[in-house]
């Protein structure tokens, strides 16, 4: 194979797509940060404003319109606004998270060869983080794909300059459109892999000439043309509040402090990779000693410049989480597929015995995550529903072979094939859990629950449901915009208030404190219906009841 051809793309991009697409409508709205752009996004729908993004009654102010706009429109061309289905609000990642594997496989044939593209793409394509956020209804595939288009645009710039041939306006502007349309998606987030790749390699290389060919006279006014008519907007509409929000408390606050629990040392990125980026940690690990005997190459020399700020920069910072290095994993996956492809069956060990001590220790840690993965699927049946579903029974009937085959032939050096039977594990168990595990942990999905018995009971139309107990946006977006979190005691009012339409969801710890509330005002409630069960957000197990106020 010379070259990849439109239809080795169109079959990737198949492949990535039918991978991603188990579970995508029976996974319910992941608490926390998903539902919260779900509901946002069907707010926008509803209200015809799509300027200041709302969840509930409170503005939020956290990045720029961009994913609520393209989810807004994902739902209203499906016309499942009203349904609260959870899977067109998911498809701007599915495309997103497709494309992206598929613009890595072409980076990877123009630097090493058509080879290493597809295993490269197919790396990214597995990797447990990568599988994760392209079922997910959030920014991070979408923002991936903006920076692979900028870093593609740098990359045939820096090519063009090694090859003494002029850079054509298009590559300027899909670098500076990318950044404007990252701009809108997650703010100055994407500026750090925009500009921090060339100001690497400017660093390491000591030479500019080559950023000339990107256009940035004029591609700075591109970039700004993108996102600046809505910031005009929001900053009117606000009167400036989002600025002092997004970038005062959300983006700066993240740098000094953690936000969100989310505060952790240094390290946490790199100790995370192990799982995140499996199967492909490995391959990555085995790469080290190729990457630095050819980093004075153009090609690792432009991907280490691609990873290395990036990563620092969020190592740096308080708030950590894992997908915040996910645009540095292509680069990662071009790295170990080339390096894997240079001496694929009959890999050659590194001298040093420390160094061959460190990769059997990280391969063995390699293996206990993939024996893991694989028999979580029972596992956790067992444990939470206390059951056995025979068709999860094949998520380690499956992989664990694949995985002993794996590792016998890394003992054997042959490193390509090791990759492959790896591969074919991460797929049996990435579509295995989300076939036949996912749908059947009743036990953590609350809210599909609750909204079912909600529905069950409704006495009007726009009925307003109260819950002290229970406050995870996903009930937000499944039971309907009038939900209300509040305590007990005013969860009560709220109910006193509203006897015609009024529900109200309550644990069983709070039921004195809520009762006693009515019962001062010569009020009582009839109990409809129970669900049980555990709120994985927090790790308390819930019992709560639908209660409505007893008729006059």
């Amino acid at each position: 194979m010379t070259r990849l051809t439109v239809r080795h793309y169109l079959l990737l991009a198949l492949g990535t797509f039918m991978l991603l697409l188990p579970g995508r409508a029976s996974l319910p709205p992941l608490d926390r940060d998903e539902p919260r752009y779900m509901e946002a996004s069907a707010q926008m729908l509803r209200s015809g404003d799509f300027i200041d993004v709302r969840f509930q009654d409170k503005p939020r102010y956290l990045q720029p319109a961009g994913i609520y706009w393209l989810e807004a429109a994902s739902v209203a061309a499906t016309g499942t606004l009203d349904r609260r289905a959870v899977w067109p609000y998911r498809i701007p990642s599915l495309l997103a998270a497709t494309a992206s594997v598929v613009l890595t496989a072409w980076i990877g044939a123009t630097l090493f060869g058509p080879a290493s593209g597809l295993l490269a793409a197919t790396l990214l394509a597995v990797s447990v983080l990568m599988t994760a956020e392209g079922r997910m209804a959030t920014i991070d595939s979408t923002l991936l794909l903006t920076v692979l288009l900028a870093e593609t645009g740098l990359l045939r710039a820096y090519l063009d300059r090694e090859k003494g041939q002029p850079t054509p306006v298009s590559a300027a502007l899909l670098y500076w459109v990318a950044l404007g349309a990252g701009l809108m998606l997650k703010g100055p987030v994407v500026l750090i892999p925009g500009f921090g790749t060339p100001l690497a390699l400017a660093l390491v290389e000591r030479r500019v000439d080559w950023w000339r060919r990107l256009r940035p006279a004029w591609g700075w006014l591109v970039m700004l043309a993108i996102v600046l008519p809505w910031c005009i907007a929001i900053g009117v509409v606000s009167h400036g509040d989002f600025f002092s929000r997004a970038v005062g408390t959300n983006f700066l606050g993240k740098v000094a402090s953690g936000q969100q629990a989310h505060g952790l040392s240094p390290g946490y990125h790199l100790a995370a990779f192990a799982l995140a980026f499996w199967p492909g940690s490995l391959f990555a690990a085995l790469a080290l000693p190729f990457v630095w005997a050819q980093r004075h190459t153009p090609p690792i020399r432009f991907l280490l410049c691609w990873i290395v700020p990036h990563w620092l920069v969020f190592e740096a910072i308080a708030t950590k989480l894992p997908h915040y290095v996910l645009p540095t994993y292509p680069a990662i996956a071009l790295l170990a597929a080339a390096a894997i492809m240079t001496t694929p069956d009959r890999w050659r060990w590194p001298a040093s015995r420390a160094a061959r001590a460190g990769l059997a220790l990280y391969g063995a840690l390699w293996l206990v995550v993939g024996l893991v993965l694989s028999v979580a699927g029972p596992v956790l049946l067992w444990w939470l529903e206390h059951e056995i579903v025979p068709a999860s029974l094949l998520i380690p009937l499956g992989a664990l072979p694949l995985l002993v085959i794996a590792t016998r032939l890394l003992v054997r050096r042959q490193i390509l094939h090791a990759a492959m039977s790896a591969i074919a594990a991460a797929i049996i168990i990435h579509v295995g859990l989300f076939l036949t595990v996912v749908p059947a942990l009743k036990t953590i999905w609350l809210s599909p629950r609750l909204a079912a018995l909600v529905d069950d009971y409704r006495p009007c139309p726009d009925t307003l449901v109260v819950s002290p107990s229970f406050s995870e946006p996903s009930l937000v977006f499944l039971v309907g915009q009038n939900t209300v979190l509040v305590g007990p005691k005013d969860a009560a009012d709220v109910l006193r208030d509203n006897r015609a339409c009024g529900l109200a969801l309550v644990d069983r710890k709070d039921e004195p404190a809520f009762r006693d509330r009515l019962h001062a005002d010569g009020l009582d409630v009839i109990e409809f219906g129970r669900v049980s069960g555990l709120n994985y957000s927090t790790g308390k197990h819930l019992d709560i009841g639908l209660f409505g106020p007893t008729p006059p």
